[in-house]
């Protein structure tokens, strides 16, 4: 250790031992809380590319380096918990990382959430040490005033010091007296930066790249013009022809060329437009001039987007997906500056990016211009090989191109969408590793703050656009399925004034004019892409890759909910800008089960907002005459076990009649002549058994079908559309109530419960077989397909009664061939009518009873079609063994204690159907929750010493009552008798 007093300060910090040393020592033996943070950021990193990249050393023996061979293959994200975890222990590092990793850029890896306070001082230190690799000792000496100037200004044209770097040499014995000045770079294109390049090497020098990288990559407007797909030949050759030559040989028209000016008429428009830009740019030299601790607005209205020169005039730029970047010549200048062996390039690359992106987070420029600096940015960021350098400019550059990408506008957004779908759809899947990299590493350092950090919100913003563009870089359903709400009233209306009866609208609720989406929680990104994730049936990058483990693991979901709903008041207050940030709103993110812990945290809310208006109703009606009942604090259901469903539908439906609000209170139930009390256990048992009643075929409203097992609505039902309506609440309560249920529904059915209609798609799972005859239809390309099929435009299916039905598709159906002219309408048809058409009073009542329950719940904002089924029906994973590891002890059992292996040892042996029966025994469900099973807290408590007691359980609260046998077999032939004959609730 070196520094003096540095050791105490080190003595916290695993591992920074010389590297904190080193920077205590610059200050005067005493290290800055900045420096011990950098010192870290710096360890973790080289950690980091150890574990993924290497050291490079072919003999390498130390077991955490990816070149010993020794590494098992893991994800990115697990390689940033791992690196912690090494940092943690102070493990062994390689020193071939050292170059790598031990540079003072790295900080911007991990730079703080706040960019606004931190940015500029990154992005000097960044440019500082960037620009000193590229210039001897002598240089630094001399001129110090000018590398400053270099630094302070962002500006490219003032930031290039006066220096001829055309006769400098690579070399640091190099004693010429003066630097020969370089002119300003406008643009650049692929072949002529790959031509300065080879003539960099040629020399031996890469000033003169360095210089033509750092003038472009840090300027919008001269990045915008650059790598341009069409770029005109002339252009090109001009810009190589200059650069060749020696730069002192330079003409006063040539200096013209290269800046742009055609005309000496334009110097005095040009001095006050760059006395203009030199204004703006002192304010990102100073950013605390600038309000640095105001955070950008996601949408600024002020700044219109710029329309492309070839678009026509009132074209909406957002809407088109065409880009003029030249995307195989700039993947071919990134694997060449990637691959070259000095880091002078990379480093100045790394930090012009930077200072272009902290420029466009504040200052807002020409958005049209933006985007097309961003698609170069990020590409650069995402095509790599997982080289040090490669990762090293990913880690630093892609949070700060994420902050400038979340400051855009809503249009550009999606024109930004529009174009990586269109043209860079082979890089989304590293763009999503990349970002979810990001988002892990920020979460384990951070996870007290992580909502308030401005990194990881930047990130999931622009892991929002990548998720759009994934969806309309997939195969779409067109046309859309998505049925608007104004359709759905339409619909709603033809039904009721129909076949519909006055009796069978009993229920005073209106379902399709309920908002069903706040306001504020509305995608504007959605809107302007016109694009809906659920008409895409095989998306490119799998959504389940868009979930982010470590981010919905240290969420505090209470504390998400709670901005959520502070949201909701501001947006209801008309407030226009507001601090508050919550992931409910980008729920691609979140995986089910904490999607799951979002809607118990609202139902709780609701439920305790119902009591409590109830419970002053109470006191302040109290002692008042007339009143014909006491409202209730909870909505209470008596039922007799053999006249359950009755008991159930009729309770339901007066609640459901004189007060729908009541159903949104906490269910408790009662089985006449039982002693239990309902803390949850029973109302698992009464949902389980009035499933199992209403789903019987032998009831007449569902019919099960024989090639699927799935249950379906009945085309001529014994009841009326009100019992339909019953069963939806019951459903709704369900998920209100966080209870799971044994229901097998076809996929179709919660798409349209989410609001959409069912397609030609949704056969697939509802009959394979008819879907494949359908697709063979389809497929075929004869001109003789009326003879080969024989199909006409009537078709017949059977009726709950065995009795085959007739029904015409189109009028005077039974005289339409099916022909190559009509396959699609006559399939389109088909799917429509069983589906949608031959089922719509039955669901629409059923989808009114769902929504009287759930339309006030953000149930449609955090869940897809398929989360969903998981929601009713719980997870089809079955694994003990994640339920033996998440099983906690009481009344002094432990893992160890031989009871518990024995009982653990009996378990695991036992077949499927007995381990569902100890599921539903121990938790009163034989459904596996949404996560699986290592989301359910198991208690398991000594009851007793060894007795002839059966094994007992609170269902309610998941607790197993085990008296401790005296041998493996007793205990064995007690548990299997106790979960075989369990019914009906006790107290004990």
């Amino acid at each position: 250790m070196s520094g003096g007093g540095g050791g105490e300060e080190e003595q916290h910090l695993p591992g920074v031992s010389s590297a904190s040393g080193s920077a205590a020592g610059t200050t005067g033996g005493r290290a800055t809380p900045e420096m011990k943070r950098s010192a870290v950021r710096s360890l973790i990193q080289r950690y980091f590319h150890q574990l993924q990249s290497g050291c490079g050393n072919a003999h390498c023996s130390n077991a955490n380096c990816a070149s010993s061979g020794k590494v098992a293959p893991m994800t990115p994200n697990e390689v940033a918990a791992r690196a912690l975890q090494l940092f943690s222990q102070d493990a062994q590092l390689c020193e071939a990382s050292t170059s790598a990793a031990s540079s003072p850029q790295d900080v911007d890896m991990l730079s703080p959430n706040d960019s606004s306070s931190s940015s500029s001082g990154s992005s000097t230190s960044t440019i500082t040490s960037a620009s000193t690799t590229t210039t001897t000792s002598r240089q630094s000496q001399s001129a110090p005033a000018a590398v400053v100037v270099a630094v302070s200004s962002p500006n490219p044209v003032q930031s290039v010091p006066q220096l001829d770097l055309g006769g400098v040499e690579a070399s640091e014995g190099d004693s010429e007296p003066c630097t020969p000045t370089l002119p300003p770079v406008q643009s650049l294109d692929a072949n002529s930066l790959m031509a300065l390049y080879e003539q960099c090497r040629a020399a031996e020098s890469y000033d003169r790249i360095c210089h033509a990288i750092g003038d472009v990559f840090s300027s919008v407007d001269r990045l915008s013009k650059s790598f341009v797909r069409c770029a005109e030949p002339a252009a090109s050759s001009s810009l190589q022809e200059l650069l060749a030559n020696p730069p002192e040989a330079l003409n006063k028209e040539q200096l013209r060329t290269l800046e742009g000016e055609h005309d000496k008429d334009e110097d005095s428009t040009q001095q006050v437009e760059q006395q203009e830009e030199v204004a703006t740019e002192e304010v990102v030299a100073n950013p605390t001039e600038a309000d640095p601790e105001a955070e950008p607005e996601e949408e600024d209205e002020d700044v219109p987007m710029a329309q492309p020169s070839e678009a026509a005039a009132g074209e909406d730029p957002s809407q088109s997906s065409d880009t003029q970047v030249d995307l195989p010549g700039l993947r071919r200048v990134q694997r060449l500056l990637f691959g070259c062996q000095t880091r002078a390039i990379t480093d100045k690359l790394t930090s012009s990016v930077i200072q272009l992106a902290d420029w466009v987070h504040y200052m807002r420029p020409d958005w049209e211009k933006v985007v097309h600096c961003l698609v170069i940015c990020f590409d650069l960021a995402t095509n790599t090989n997982n080289s040090v350098v490669d990762m090293d400019y990913l880690d630093r550059v892609l949070p700060k191109l994420c902050h400038a990408a979340a400051a855009m506008p809503v249009p550009a957004q999606a024109r930004l969408a529009r174009i990586w779908a269109a043209h860079c759809s082979d890089q989304l899947q590293s763009l999503v590793a990349a970002c979810q990299q990001q988002i892990t590493l920020q979460v384990l350092l951070d996870e007290e703050s992580m909502r308030e950090n401005g990194s990881i919100i930047s990130v999931t913003k622009v892991l929002k656009i990548v998720f759009y563009a994934n969806i309309l870089a997939s195969e779409l359903e067109r046309p859309s399925c998505r049925l608007p709400l104004e359709g759905r009233t339409e619909a709603a209306d033809t039904s009721a004034s129909g076949s519909a009866t006055v009796e069978d609208d009993l229920f005073a609720y209106n379902s399709v004019l309920q908002p069903h989406m706040p306001k504020f929680a509305e995608d504007q990104l959605e809107k302007a892409l016109q694009v809906w994730a659920i008409d895409c049936r095989r998306p490119l990058v799998p959504l389940e890759e868009f979930y982010n483990e470590a981010l919905s693991e240290n969420i505090q979901m209470h504390h998400d909910y709670l901005s959520y709903k502070t949201l909701a008041m501001e947006s209801e207050l008309g407030s226009g800008h507001t601090n508050y940030f919550s992931f409910m709103l980008y729920a691609f993110i979140l995986t089910p089960a904490t999607k799951v812990d979002a809607l118990y945290y609202d139902s709780r809310m609701r439920m305790y907002s119902e009591r409590y208006t109830s419970l002053y109703s109470i006191l302040n009606n109290f002692g008042q005459d007339g009143q014909d009942g006491t409202p209730r604090p909870d909505l209470k259901l008596t039922v007799r076990r053999d006249q359950l469903i009755n008991d159930a539908l009729i309770g339901l439906e007066l609640v459901a009649m004189s007060s729908p609000k009541d159903l949104k209170k906490q269910l408790v139930v009662e089985f006449v002549g039982e002693q239990g009390i309902d803390e949850g256990g029973v109302s698992k048992e009464f949902f389980q058994l009035i499933v199992e009643e209403i789903f019987n075929p032998a009831f007449g409203m569902f019919i099960q079908q024989e090639e699927t097992n799935n249950m379906w609505f009945n085309a001529t039902p014994f009841e009326n559309g009100a019992q339909f309506t019953l069963i939806g609440i019951i459903i709704g309560l369900a998920i209100y109530n966080n209870v799971i249920l044994a229901v097998n529904f076809p996929m179709v059915v919660y798409r349209k419960l989410m609001g959409y209609c069912g397609t030609f798609a949704d056969l697939s799972d509802w009959s394979p077989t008819l879907h494949k005859s359908l697709k063979s239809m389809l497929d075929y390309q004869g001109q003789d397909m009326e003879e080969v099929f024989d199909q006409t435009f009537k078709i017949s299916y059977s009726n709950v009664f065995g009795e085959m039905v007739e029904h015409e598709l189109v009028p005077n159906g039974k005289e339409v061939l099916v022909g190559q002219h009509n396959k699609q309408l006559f399939v389109n048809l088909y799917s429509d009518f069983l589906l949608n058409t031959n089922i719509q009073q039955q669901f629409n009542a059923f989808r009114k009873g769902f929504e009287m329950v759930t339309d006030e719940s953000p149930l449609k904002l955090l869940f897809r079609p398929e989360e969903i089924e998981m929601l009713v029906c719980g997870s089809r994973e079955f694994d003990f063994v994640e339920l033996e590891h998440s099983t906690e002890y009481e009344g002094g059992y432990t893992d160890e204690t031989q009871i518990i292996q024995d009982f653990w040892s009996i378990v695991h042996a036992m077949p499927n159907e007995s381990k569902r029966k100890l599921l539903e025994f121990t938790t009163g469900s034989a459904r596996v929750p949404v996560g699986g099973l290592k989301c359910l807290r198991l208690l398991i408590t000594r009851h007793g010493p060894d007795s002839d007691r059966l094994p007992t359980s609170h269902t309610c609260f998941n607790v197993l009552l085990l008296p401790e046998y005296s041998s493996r077999e007793k205990l064995e032939e007690r548990l299997m008798k106790a979960i075989n004959y369990s019914k009906g609730f006790g107290m004990l």
